[in-house]
């Protein structure tokens, strides 16, 4: 099957390089709304069987347009929610930045039972995210969109994907509204297929994502 991630548009939080990931948070800025409405067409030719929001309201207002095109009701789920920042939510200091993303990184270097301080392991976020792709895989829908968030989005691809690591995800953020498609299934592994419109391989000789601001670099709640 095909999981077609999405990140939500941009937030106030977005553009203040704030660690944001409390429910239901922040709606999104003008652009982000803009960027929502771009979603349409930019996944026009996606055949879409189901949609699946988080609990946070920038993806239910990211997913809306969609939705409408489609004539598609959205499922919301609690696993699909951001990484929580814990000790440093609502913060947007560089230390408090480092802690959150050494922590996001440790995850997709493997080091899952690493906690978050203040909040969850990373086995405990990636298992969330796992139930919600269980119960995509269940519900029989070959094609399927989650809206979910930067960080966890690329959590969930490094440790599950067999062509997405630590040296690439480190490198490759998910810009808002960036998709990831991402083929395969949970018995026989998932494989990356495209990222960000690009094939992994591109993507990795493309080199570093050239839109970070110095002082919310990786930083994509």
């Amino acid at each position: 099957m095909r999981l077609i991630l999405v990140r939500h548009g941009q937030t106030p939080a977005n553009v203040d390089g704030i660690l944001e990931s409390t429910v239901p948070g922040p709606a999104l800025t003008s652009l982000g709304s803009e960027q929502a409405e771009q979603l349409v067409g930019a996944l026009a030719d996606q055949p879409i069987d189901a949609l699946y929001v988080s609990t946070m309201v920038r993806t239910h207002l990211t997913a809306a347009p969609l939705l409408a095109a489609r004539g598609l009701d959205p499922v919301e789920r609690a696993g699909l929610r951001e990484i929580a920042a814990g000790d440093v939510e609502g913060l947007s200091d560089d230390a408090s930045v480092h802690q959150y993303v050494s922590t996001l990184f440790a995850w997709c270097g493997g080091d899952l039972d690493l906690r978050m301080p203040g909040a969850q392991t990373g086995r405990e976020v990636v298992e969330r995210f796992d139930e919600v792709v269980a119960e995509v895989e269940a519900s029989g829908a070959e094609n399927v969109a989650l809206v979910s968030h930067g960080a966890i989005i690329r959590a969930w691809c490094a440790v599950r994907a067999d062509n997405i690591d630590l040296d690439f995800v480190t490198d490759h953020y998910v810009t808002n509204t960036g998709v990831v498609v991402v083929d395969g299934s949970t018995a026989e592994g998932w494989t990356v297929t495209s990222w960000l419109g690009q094939s992994v391989s591109e993507a990795a000789a493309q080199g570093v994502s050239a839109d970070h601001s110095p002082a919310s670099e990786h930083l994509d709640d």
